[in-house]
């Protein structure tokens, strides 16, 4: 499903990624670990196609990334690729069931039917009852299980994790940890979570440090 191959990239005279090659088949869920500032978040940006690779290709589906236009990368992601940040980017003057149904919304779906498919998602995150809830009213473990239902509702093909519990205290980051891997396979996607957390890692298939040589298989 998704093939990287050979990625390198730098900003000025720092190499930030260097021969980073990585292939994920759908219903795997990969573990990139690696400190601040060694590149994890532009490495997803590039697997999304939102900033190009100085050398090596990501293919997806058989797509090279780089081949495709911007608005036909813009359409791949909003159709097959979902994404959760550390930061939820749950937009505050909309309700749980607004924010979840934004993808379907944005894809042009019918209101009955999108509005179902969001409500049956926000009950398998664990949110049924909420829909109505604004923002301000959910804690940070409800709003990062609002991020992962606005990420799946759509049933991508490819989720991107970046730091998805950075913001959520120990008990609240196992249950979304937890939660996010169980939602992943449960969608048949390929997934990937980056972190500076072994311990978030070890909720994955496989295992990789990233450093400036590459990736390599953590035991």
């Amino acid at each position: 499903m998704l093939y990287i191959s050979g990625i390198e990239k730098r900003f000025g005279g720092r190499v930030v990624l260097s021969a980073v090659s990585l292939q994920i088949e759908s219903g795997e869920y990969v573990a990139i670990v690696g400190e601040s500032g060694v590149g994890k978040s532009t490495l997803l940006n590039i697997i999304a196609g939102l900033e190009p690779p100085d050398a090596g290709e990501v293919r997806f589906e058989n797509l090279n990334m780089g081949a495709l236009d911007d608005d036909a990368r813009t359409l791949l992601r909003r159709d097959k690729f979902g994404f959760v940040f550390q930061a939820f980017h749950v937009l505050p003057h909309l309700t749980v069931l607004q924010n979840v149904a934004l993808p379907l919304l944005l894809r042009g779906q019918e209101k009955m039917t999108m509005e179902a498919k969001a409500r049956q998602t926000i009950a398998s995150v664990g949110l049924a009852g909420r829909e109505d809830s604004m923002p301000r009213e959910l804690s940070g473990g409800e709003l990062q299980r609002v991020a992962i239902a606005r990420a799946l509702v759509g049933e991508p093909k490819l989720v991107l994790a970046d730091e998805p519990t950075g913001n959520l205290d120990q008990e609240n980051a196992r249950q979304v940890l937890a939660l996010l891997r169980d939602q992943v396979k449960a969608h048949g996607a390929a997934g990937i979570l980056v972190t500076h957390s072994e311990a978030a890692a070890a909720t994955c298939d496989r295992r990789y440090r990233l450093t400036a040589e590459g990736l390599s298989p953590l035991g």
